[in-house]
């Protein structure tokens, strides 16, 4: 059984590499963690059973709140009407999506008809620089 003592150093030095014992504090420290979450999703996949998504889990949490604050989704109750809100601001037309497939197959998301997968998710959330959590059921 750990101590705090032997606790207290490792989570000093993620600390110190990530923040996270405070609220986000800018966007330089979000486009860190985004960058952070990224690279997880890169070298371990979607293996939810990996220690280190523990810590993604708190990561993504300490976004989550930044992105309430900061950059809040207009009423857009849906992953396919964040998406759709996503497609306008970035001026895309469905064909513009190969992340989620075909034209058909991205219409169908819209008309909220198909649920976005797992890897559609993870590629939409990396290019539209959000967290997998807006683009979720």
């Amino acid at each position: 059984m750990m101590t705090v003592s032997e606790v207290l150093v490792p989570w000093g030095v993620i600390d110190a590499a990530l923040g996270l014992a405070t609220p986000v504090r800018d966007e330089a420290h979000y486009t860190k963690l985004l960058a952070f979450v990224d690279e997880c999703f890169e070298r371990f996949g979607s293996d939810g059973a990996h220690p280190v998504f523990a810590l993604v889990d708190l990561v993504a949490a300490r976004i989550a709140d930044y992105e309430a604050r900061m950059h809040p989704w207009p009423d857009a109750s849906t992953p396919a009407s964040r998406l759709a809100f996503l497609m306008e601001q970035h001026g895309l037309r469905q064909c513009d999506l190969p992340e989620v497939g075909a034209q058909s197959v991205v219409s169908e998301v819209l008309a909220g008809k198909r649920a976005l997968n797992l890897r559609q998710t993870q590629a939409l959330a990396r290019r539209f620089g959000v967290s997998m959590d807006a683009l979720a059921s």
